[in-house]
Protein backbone atom coordinates (compact mmCIF):
# COMPACT_ATOMS: atom_id res chain seq x y z
CA UNK A 1 0.00 0.00 0.00
CA UNK A 2 1.73 3.53 -0.91
CA UNK A 3 0.19 6.91 0.67
CA UNK A 4 1.79 9.72 -1.07
CA UNK A 5 0.10 13.15 -0.39
CA UNK A 6 1.69 14.35 -3.84
CA UNK A 7 -0.27 11.68 -5.60
CA UNK A 8 -4.01 11.75 -5.43
CA UNK A 9 -4.22 14.04 -2.70
CA UNK A 10 -2.58 11.21 -0.36
CA UNK A 11 -5.55 8.33 -1.27
CA UNK A 12 -4.23 5.00 -0.62
CA UNK A 13 -3.38 2.13 -4.04
CA UNK A 14 -1.59 -0.96 -4.09
CA UNK A 15 -0.83 -2.01 -7.58
CA UNK A 16 -0.78 -5.58 -6.23
CA UNK A 17 -4.72 -5.91 -6.09
CA UNK A 18 -4.37 -5.43 -9.73
CA UNK A 19 -1.84 -7.23 -10.89
CA UNK A 20 -4.18 -9.76 -12.97
CA UNK A 21 -5.33 -7.21 -14.79
CA UNK A 22 -2.04 -5.42 -15.28
CA UNK A 23 -0.50 -8.54 -16.45
CA UNK A 24 -3.20 -9.17 -18.95
CA UNK A 25 -4.52 -5.61 -20.28
CA UNK A 26 -1.59 -3.01 -19.54
CA UNK A 27 1.14 -4.71 -22.18
CA UNK A 28 0.36 -2.49 -25.00
CA UNK A 29 2.73 -0.50 -25.98
CA UNK A 30 3.20 -0.02 -29.56
CA UNK A 31 6.27 -1.26 -31.40
CA UNK A 32 7.63 2.68 -32.40
CA UNK A 33 7.70 2.64 -28.43
CA UNK A 34 10.65 0.68 -28.16
CA UNK A 35 11.90 1.46 -31.86
CA UNK A 36 12.56 4.85 -30.46
CA UNK A 37 14.91 3.29 -27.44
CA UNK A 38 16.73 0.91 -29.91
CA UNK A 39 17.82 3.83 -32.25
CA UNK A 40 19.13 5.65 -29.01
CA UNK A 41 21.21 2.61 -28.29
CA UNK A 42 19.65 1.58 -25.49
CA UNK A 43 18.87 -1.90 -23.89
CA UNK A 44 20.49 -3.65 -26.46
CA UNK A 45 22.90 -6.33 -26.56
CA UNK A 46 26.27 -5.74 -24.99
CA UNK A 47 24.37 -3.93 -21.85
CA UNK A 48 23.07 -4.38 -18.33
CA UNK A 49 19.98 -2.51 -17.43
CA UNK A 50 18.25 -2.47 -15.01
CA UNK A 51 14.16 -1.75 -14.78
CA UNK A 52 13.05 0.67 -12.02
CA UNK A 53 9.24 0.01 -11.25
CA UNK A 54 9.01 -2.85 -13.44
CA UNK A 55 5.60 -3.70 -13.10
CA UNK A 56 4.80 -6.92 -15.26
CA UNK A 57 8.05 -6.53 -16.79
CA UNK A 58 6.23 -5.23 -19.81
CA UNK A 59 9.53 -3.30 -20.32
CA UNK A 60 12.30 -5.75 -19.90
CA UNK A 61 9.86 -8.84 -21.56
CA UNK A 62 9.25 -6.66 -24.87
CA UNK A 63 12.99 -5.55 -25.27
CA UNK A 64 14.41 -9.04 -24.75
CA UNK A 65 15.31 -9.77 -28.33
CA UNK A 66 17.49 -6.61 -28.56
CA UNK A 67 19.86 -8.78 -26.17
CA UNK A 68 20.56 -6.17 -23.44
CA UNK A 69 20.95 -8.50 -19.48
CA UNK A 70 18.04 -7.03 -17.74
CA UNK A 71 17.22 -7.02 -14.06
CA UNK A 72 13.31 -5.89 -12.73
CA UNK A 73 12.39 -4.39 -9.35
CA UNK A 74 9.35 -3.48 -8.25
CA UNK A 75 7.58 -2.59 -4.51
CA UNK A 76 5.06 -4.80 -5.62
CA UNK A 77 5.15 -8.63 -4.64
CA UNK A 78 2.22 -9.30 -6.70
CA UNK A 79 3.57 -7.35 -9.69
CA UNK A 80 6.81 -9.98 -9.25
CA UNK A 81 5.09 -12.92 -9.27
CA UNK A 82 3.01 -12.17 -12.74
CA UNK A 83 6.20 -10.93 -14.24
CA UNK A 84 8.58 -14.22 -13.64
CA UNK A 85 5.71 -15.84 -14.86
CA UNK A 86 5.35 -14.02 -17.51
CA UNK A 87 8.77 -14.07 -18.38
CA UNK A 88 9.31 -18.19 -17.39
CA UNK A 89 6.54 -18.61 -19.68
CA UNK A 90 8.34 -16.97 -22.95
CA UNK A 91 12.20 -18.35 -21.80
CA UNK A 92 13.29 -15.53 -20.72
CA UNK A 93 16.12 -15.06 -18.51
CA UNK A 94 15.62 -12.13 -16.14
CA UNK A 95 16.16 -11.43 -12.84
CA UNK A 96 13.89 -9.94 -10.84
CA UNK A 97 13.43 -8.43 -7.00
CA UNK A 98 11.10 -7.00 -4.95
CA UNK A 99 11.94 -3.62 -3.17
CA UNK A 100 11.36 0.24 -3.26
CA UNK A 101 13.47 1.68 -5.41
CA UNK A 102 15.34 3.96 -2.42
CA UNK A 103 16.29 0.48 -1.11
CA UNK A 104 17.95 -1.38 -4.16
CA UNK A 105 21.41 -2.33 -3.68
CA UNK A 106 23.65 -2.82 -6.35
CA UNK A 107 27.96 -2.32 -6.44
CA UNK A 108 28.60 0.69 -8.10
CA UNK A 109 28.97 1.10 -12.07
CA UNK A 110 26.77 -2.37 -12.48
CA UNK A 111 24.62 -0.62 -15.43
CA UNK A 112 24.81 1.13 -18.43
CA UNK A 113 20.86 2.16 -18.24
CA UNK A 114 18.51 2.38 -15.94
CA UNK A 115 15.11 2.47 -16.91
CA UNK A 116 11.80 4.00 -14.91
CA UNK A 117 8.49 3.35 -17.08
CA UNK A 118 5.35 5.06 -15.80
CA UNK A 119 6.22 4.84 -11.90
CA UNK A 120 9.41 7.72 -12.07
CA UNK A 121 7.51 10.42 -10.19
CA UNK A 122 6.28 8.07 -7.41
CA UNK A 123 10.40 7.78 -6.15
CA UNK A 124 11.90 9.78 -3.62
CA UNK A 125 13.89 11.61 -5.92
CA UNK A 126 16.50 12.96 -2.97
CA UNK A 127 16.87 9.39 -2.18
CA UNK A 128 17.25 7.92 -5.69
CA UNK A 129 19.36 10.37 -8.12
CA UNK A 130 22.18 9.70 -5.57
CA UNK A 131 21.72 6.16 -6.14
CA UNK A 132 21.03 5.38 -9.58
CA UNK A 133 24.34 7.96 -10.23
CA UNK A 134 26.09 5.19 -8.48
CA UNK A 135 24.94 2.67 -9.69
CA UNK A 136 25.13 3.77 -13.33
CA UNK A 137 28.70 3.41 -14.79
CA UNK A 138 30.77 6.27 -16.07
CA UNK A 139 28.82 6.74 -19.50
CA UNK A 140 25.64 5.39 -17.83
CA UNK A 141 21.81 6.51 -18.75
CA UNK A 142 18.66 7.52 -17.21
CA UNK A 143 16.00 6.59 -19.37
CA UNK A 144 12.74 7.96 -18.48
CA UNK A 145 9.27 6.79 -19.83
CA UNK A 146 5.99 7.27 -20.37
CA UNK A 147 2.39 6.74 -21.93
CA UNK A 148 -1.30 8.38 -21.36
CA UNK A 149 -4.71 8.77 -23.29
CA UNK A 150 -5.47 12.38 -24.48
CA UNK A 151 -8.90 12.80 -23.25
CA UNK A 152 -9.43 16.00 -24.55
CA UNK A 153 -8.73 14.50 -28.22
CA UNK A 154 -10.65 11.09 -27.82
CA UNK A 155 -13.97 11.08 -27.15
CA UNK A 156 -13.36 7.25 -25.75
CA UNK A 157 -10.69 8.20 -23.47
CA UNK A 158 -12.20 11.26 -22.10
CA UNK A 159 -16.12 9.60 -21.15
CA UNK A 160 -13.66 6.78 -19.96
CA UNK A 161 -11.45 9.29 -17.84
CA UNK A 162 -14.83 11.01 -16.62
CA UNK A 163 -16.37 7.93 -15.13
CA UNK A 164 -12.96 7.45 -13.12
CA UNK A 165 -13.10 10.82 -11.61
CA UNK A 166 -16.50 10.08 -10.78
CA UNK A 167 -15.65 7.50 -8.18
CA UNK A 168 -11.89 9.03 -7.85
CA UNK A 169 -12.10 12.85 -7.69
CA UNK A 170 -8.70 13.23 -6.55
CA UNK A 171 -7.22 11.18 -9.14
CA UNK A 172 -3.96 12.92 -10.33
CA UNK A 173 -3.56 10.45 -13.42
CA UNK A 174 -6.44 12.69 -15.28
CA UNK A 175 -6.40 15.55 -17.70
CA UNK A 176 -3.51 14.59 -19.74
CA UNK A 177 -1.68 16.58 -22.36
CA UNK A 178 1.28 16.13 -24.83
CA UNK A 179 3.95 17.58 -22.91
CA UNK A 180 7.99 16.66 -21.94
CA UNK A 181 8.40 14.72 -18.73
CA UNK A 182 9.54 16.30 -15.80
CA UNK A 183 12.77 16.18 -14.06
CA UNK A 184 12.74 17.25 -10.76
CA UNK A 185 15.59 19.80 -10.04
CA UNK A 186 17.23 17.50 -7.39
CA UNK A 187 18.08 14.76 -10.67
CA UNK A 188 19.81 17.47 -12.98
CA UNK A 189 22.51 17.84 -9.28
CA UNK A 190 23.59 14.24 -11.06
CA UNK A 191 22.51 13.99 -14.79
CA UNK A 192 22.07 16.28 -17.65
CA UNK A 193 19.57 15.83 -20.33
CA UNK A 194 20.81 14.72 -23.40
CA UNK A 195 17.41 14.85 -25.64
CA UNK A 196 13.53 13.89 -24.79
CA UNK A 197 10.64 13.81 -27.12
CA UNK A 198 6.85 13.64 -27.65
CA UNK A 199 4.59 12.17 -29.73
CA UNK A 200 0.91 11.03 -30.61
CA UNK A 201 0.49 7.55 -31.51
CA UNK A 202 -3.08 5.66 -32.07
CA UNK A 203 -3.02 2.27 -29.53
CA UNK A 204 -6.08 -0.42 -31.10
CA UNK A 205 -8.17 -1.72 -28.53
CA UNK A 206 -11.27 -4.10 -28.04
CA UNK A 207 -14.31 -3.18 -25.54
CA UNK A 208 -12.72 -6.25 -23.39
CA UNK A 209 -9.27 -4.76 -23.86
CA UNK A 210 -10.14 -0.69 -23.09
CA UNK A 211 -12.23 -1.95 -20.04
CA UNK A 212 -9.19 -3.99 -18.80
CA UNK A 213 -6.40 -1.23 -19.37
CA UNK A 214 -8.87 0.94 -17.57
CA UNK A 215 -9.90 -1.51 -15.04
CA UNK A 216 -5.94 -1.87 -14.36
CA UNK A 217 -5.48 2.21 -13.60
CA UNK A 218 -4.59 3.46 -9.97
CA UNK A 219 -7.94 5.42 -10.00
CA UNK A 220 -9.66 2.03 -10.35
CA UNK A 221 -8.47 -1.21 -9.71
CA UNK A 222 -5.40 -0.50 -6.84
CA UNK A 223 -7.29 2.31 -5.12
CA UNK A 224 -11.27 1.28 -5.26
CA UNK A 225 -12.93 -0.75 -2.69
CA UNK A 226 -14.54 -3.68 -3.58
CA UNK A 227 -17.86 -2.19 -3.77
CA UNK A 228 -16.97 0.96 -5.79
CA UNK A 229 -15.17 -1.33 -8.24
CA UNK A 230 -18.34 -3.41 -8.82
CA UNK A 231 -20.13 -0.50 -9.42
CA UNK A 232 -17.41 1.31 -11.47
CA UNK A 233 -17.48 -1.70 -13.90
CA UNK A 234 -21.09 -2.23 -14.53
CA UNK A 235 -21.44 1.77 -15.66
CA UNK A 236 -18.17 1.73 -17.52
CA UNK A 237 -19.07 -1.50 -19.48
CA UNK A 238 -22.53 0.09 -20.13
CA UNK A 239 -20.43 3.23 -21.31
CA UNK A 240 -18.59 0.81 -24.12
CA UNK A 241 -22.13 -0.48 -25.28
CA UNK A 242 -23.12 3.17 -25.86
CA UNK A 243 -19.84 5.03 -27.40
CA UNK A 244 -17.57 2.36 -28.76
CA UNK A 245 -17.44 -0.33 -31.53
CA UNK A 246 -16.19 -3.73 -31.44
CA UNK A 247 -12.82 -2.52 -31.98
CA UNK A 248 -11.54 0.73 -32.05
CA UNK A 249 -7.98 3.12 -31.64
CA UNK A 250 -7.53 5.57 -28.48
CA UNK A 251 -5.19 8.32 -29.42
CA UNK A 252 -2.22 8.53 -26.85
CA UNK A 253 0.88 10.22 -26.20
CA UNK A 254 3.99 9.17 -25.76
CA UNK A 255 7.32 10.51 -24.07
CA UNK A 256 10.45 9.87 -23.42
CA UNK A 257 13.72 11.59 -21.38
CA UNK A 258 17.07 10.77 -21.66
CA UNK A 259 19.45 11.33 -19.64
CA UNK A 260 23.37 10.73 -18.62
CA UNK A 261 25.36 10.53 -15.58
CA UNK A 262 27.59 13.98 -15.34
CA UNK A 263 30.94 13.79 -15.10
Amino acid sequence: MIVDKSIDNGKAFDWGRTSKEYAKFRDIYPDKFYQKIVKRNLCIKGQKVLDLGTGTGVLPRNMYKYGAEWKGSDISENQIVEAVRLSKENNMNIKYIVSPTENIDFPDETFDVVTACQCFWYFDHKTVAPKLYNLLKKNGRLLVLYMAWLPFEDKIAGESERLVLKYSPDWSGARETVKPIDIPDCVYDFFEMISHEEYRINVPFTKETWHGRMKACRGVGASLSNEELTKWESEHLELLDKIAPDKFEVLHYCALAELKVKK
